[in-house]
């Protein structure tokens, strides 16, 4: 079966041709450095991540870029809010974006280009969309595209512009779906604006919002290039302005496969600070939830559905992580240092199909739990054989790999592990109220006891 990817622009799910055989290019949104990221973030970033990870299994070598946008509308309103230098506040929100990356196991990108480095690169995509006749300048000295000048202006988000006319220029970053008119390329200096400004042939300003992505995903990849992602909240006007202005600079194909991922609810409304549902990565792990739960909980709604978060779904993630640890510490036990075949158990295919139809996460986990379920019958009742124990540990390998559910191996102390011992020494002897007894202590050292058919099981409270 073929690898089918639903395409944005095309409303359909397409067979996935990389443009250069076995090697896929990928273009990624990444934050707006203004803030720390929140979970609705994430859940784009770790779509992205299981996109990656996916087409890595299937062999491709991958070549991705996200962008780190540290200038726009948002990150100049901080700066002067908070009064301090824009480069001190975009510098501190991106380390406390890449801390977060890391606790949630997202593989890092190949690059991450800084909008404000990239400059000079803006400003020749500009020069190009001017003599064109695709972009002009403004009496105050800002640069527009012009909507008019590109008939196809609107497919991504299927949008009829029939009869319109770009009447209005729109400054801002960001506009709602009834303001399709020119948008701006470069923006003539203001005093509000501070010291944020770079000299160019239009004079002194900055670049807007949308040029930056262009500029940086066409230096990084090339004119055409294979996949760009984002949230559905990037459609407009972010993305269809992408194309635009790339498809005029550049006169050739800017991407072939647009994916975007649905909205994230928390308690099925919109997450806000004022109702104190605003959640950031930081925040959710304070509370107890594991960087395994929070990754169950971001992949377990496809991406093209909307994902409903609340805080009571962290039980059920916990259980879910708890059973892939366990599967695998019984396989490893029973395996032990025996040489078996090392080939994959039948489920493995439908596992992979399943994630080759628009990477269908629900279906992929879904045989997931039911091959542990059946896998821990047979080990009840000593019917797994040793080559298909290894088989099953060769397909948690493979299915780590892309969901990364399997907690890290935690070193127990050397204070715990004696008193294991003590322990299991007691339950040996029958002295159950001892063995009760060091099971409390172990706890108020920050430990679980759990006994297993395969023995005692110690992991963090």
């Amino acid at each position: 079966m073929s690898t089918k990817f639903y395409n944005t622009i095309t409303r359909q799910k397409e067979t996935f041709t990389p443009i250069k055989k076995g090697e896929v290019k990928l273009y990624t949104c990444g934050p707006t450095v203004y803030d720390v990221a929140h979970i609705g973030n994430f859940r784009a970033f770790l779509f992205e991540d299981l996109l990656k990870r996916f087409l890595l299994l299937k062999g491709y070598k991958m070549t991705h870029v996200m962008n780190i946008t540290d200038v726009d509308d948002k990150t100049i309103k901080q700066s002067i809010e908070k009064k301090i230098p824009i480069q001190e506040l975009t510098e501190t929100f991106t380390e406390r974006f890449f801390d977060d990356l890391k606790r949630l196991k997202i593989l890092p990108a190949d690059e991450y280009p800084r909008a404000t480095a990239h400059i000079q690169s803006m400003i020749k995509m500009i020069k190009k969309l001017i003599d064109g006749g695709f972009a002009y300048q403004a009496g105050d000295g800002s640069v527009y595209f012009s909507i008019d000048a590109y008939p196809e202006y609107g497919k991504l988000v299927h949008l009829d512009f029939g009869g319109q006319k770009s009447t209005e220029r729109i400054i801002s970053d960001e506009y709602t779906k009834d303001n399709p008119q020119d948008f701006v390329l470069w923006k003539a200096w203001k005093e509000e604006d501070g010291n944020v400004a770079w000299d160019s042939p239009w004079g002194k300003g900055r670049p807007g919002w949308h040029i930056e992505c262009s500029a940086m995903s066409t230096e990084y990849l090339g004119a055409h290039f294979d996949i760009h992602c984002g949230g559905v909240d990037n459609m407009f006007p972010h993305h269809e302005n992408e194309i635009a202005q790339s498809e005029c600079a550049t006169g050739e194909p800017f991407v072939n496969i647009w994916m975007h991922c649905e909205y994230l609810l928390v308690d099925g409304g919109k997450m806000s600070k004022s109702l104190g549902n605003y959640y950031q990565i930081f925040d959710l792990l304070e509370k107890g939830f594991t960087p395994e739960t929070l990754r169950y909980i971001l992949l377990n709604t496809h991406y093209r559905k909307t994902l409903n978060f609340s805080l009571s779904k962290r039980h059920e993630a916990d259980q879910a992580v708890q059973r892939i640890s366990d599967i695998y510490e019984r396989l490893t036990s029973f395996v032990g240092d025996k040489t078996a075949s090392a080939s994959f158990p039948k489920v493995f295919n439908d596992f992979v199909k399943a994630l080759e139809n628009d990477l269908d996460t629900p279906q992929a986990l879904a045989l997931f739990f039911n091959w542990i379920k059946q896998t821990n019958h047979r080990l009840d009742e000593d019917s797994l054989t040793l080559e298909d124990g290894a088989s099953g540990l060769r397909f948690i390998d493979k299915f780590n790999s892309i969901f990364d559910l399997l907690p890290g191996r935690i070193e127990i102390p050397a204070t715990v592990l004696s008193l294991l011992n003590e322990r299991e020494e007691a339950r040996t002897n029958k002295n159950w109220k001892l063995s009760d007894d060091l099971r409390d202590k172990i706890h108020k050292l920050g430990w679980l006891v759990k006994d297993t058919p395969d023995g005692a099981k110690c992991q963090p409270v």
